[in-house]
């Protein structure tokens, strides 16, 4: 079928269309199955589709072509639902109860056992149909990886050695951002911040921008420099994009996020954005800090308090600064590059996409 020249559009149309054809696949396992089929049509729509834009820019980086040919708008959808897996297996491990604005899928499944009158716990079957549903995803966003690369021919090697890796990382970084909620008690105060950009490296930046970008370059026979320079570019702009993503998750407006505000202060996230306050703070007020963090029952006025205590001790401010200089140094990266103008243009516009958000 024909695809919007909507990069937005067309990766969104690539996902349904393949969502389609697994709905008929299992359309004979019974309308249980259907339940995990709801499921995952509502965990891949909405969204940015940056991961995907990415992908599809890289591309054009290299090639030049405004054609976007089906390999790549199929790798472009593929890292969408591969995301939508990720942030599936997020809400879990986080215990989220929104995303998006949205119910959780583990709350959504939760509710449907409920509804249905089924036997049971409830919100132990969410909780397992949860896990289910990112590994579904998973496959699938392999599944439809490899269709693209079938349909393509050639040599496509280089993109599955990204692929793999872009896997790999982000599934070892989300073991690192959970387990520094517990190890940073056994760390030095100086060492805080430097781990949380360790974390934030591998569990985001990488993830979702140097490694969609790679994918789309190396689709599109990228060489040596071409792939330093998107490198290069990619990884300080995903840093800016997690540290954004941080001060959002506790300053975010409620109603554009989909989250409530001061959601990674009831889910104890240990970010650069905390390890920032921890230092300016005397010991005393370090104590009472780790002890609100990660307390599920905070209120409206405690989450003040703390968005408070952040200001105040200038950590939002260096955060922003940080923020700062990684989008200079991503835009430095583009200056000189071997790479089409019009798709630079694209990717600084990226760039400030990234790092100016509100949601």
């Amino acid at each position: 079928m024909p695809f919007s020249p909507d990069p937005i559009e067309a990766i969104s149309q690539r996902v349904d269309t393949f969502g389609r054809d697994q709905r008929r696949l299992t359309a004979e396992m019974g309308p249980e199955a259907g339940l995990i089929l709801d499921a995952a049509t509502v965990a891949v729509s909405g969204g940015k589709r940056l991961r995907g834009r990415f992908c599809m820019t890289g591309w054009r980086a290299v090639t030049g072509s405004r054609d976007i040919p089906d390999e790549v708008l199929s790798a472009a959808a593929a890292l969408e639902i591969f995301h939508a897996a990720a942030l599936v297996h997020d809400d879990l491990i986080d215990n989220s109860d929104t995303r998006r604005g949205r119910p959780a899928a583990h709350r959504a499944l939760e509710s449907a056992h409920r509804d249905a009158g089924w036997t049971g716990d409830a919100a132990a079957f969410g909780r397992s149909a949860a896990i289910l549903l990112g590994d579904l995803l998973v496959a699938w966003s392999d599944d439809l990886f490899e269709e693209g690369l079938t349909a393509a021919g050639g040599t496509t090697s280089a993109a599955r050695t990204e692929y793999a890796t872009m896997r790999r990382e982000v599934t070892v970084g989300q073991f690192l951002d959970i387990a520094e909620e517990s190890a940073y008690a056994t760390e030095p105060d100086e060492r805080h911040a430097d781990r949380a950009l360790r974390v934030a490296s591998f569990k985001s930046a990488r993830y979702s921008v140097q490694q969609p970008l790679a994918i789309g370059a190396a689709l599109a026979g990228a060489d040596a420099a071409q792939r330093d320079a998107l490198a290069r570019f990619g990884h300080p702009l995903g840093m800016a994009f997690q540290l954004r993503d941080d001060v959002l998750g506790v300053f975010g407006d409620e109603a554009r996020t989909g989250k409530p505000a001061g959601d990674d202060l009831r889910e104890g996230k240990r970010t650069v954005l905390i390890a920032y306050t921890r230092e300016a703070l005397s010991v005393p007020a370090r104590r009472i800090l780790d002890e609100l963090l990660g307390d599920a029952t905070l209120g409206s006025e405690q989450v003040a308090s703390l968005q408070r205590t952040i200001i105040d001790s200038g950590a939002l401010d260096r955060v922003e600064g940080l923020i700062s200089d990684y989008a200079r140094e991503a835009n430095r990266a583009l200056a000189g590059a071997r790479l089409d103008n019009a798709s630079v243009g694209e990717l600084r516009d990226l760039l400030r996409a990234a790092t100016e958000r509100v949601t």
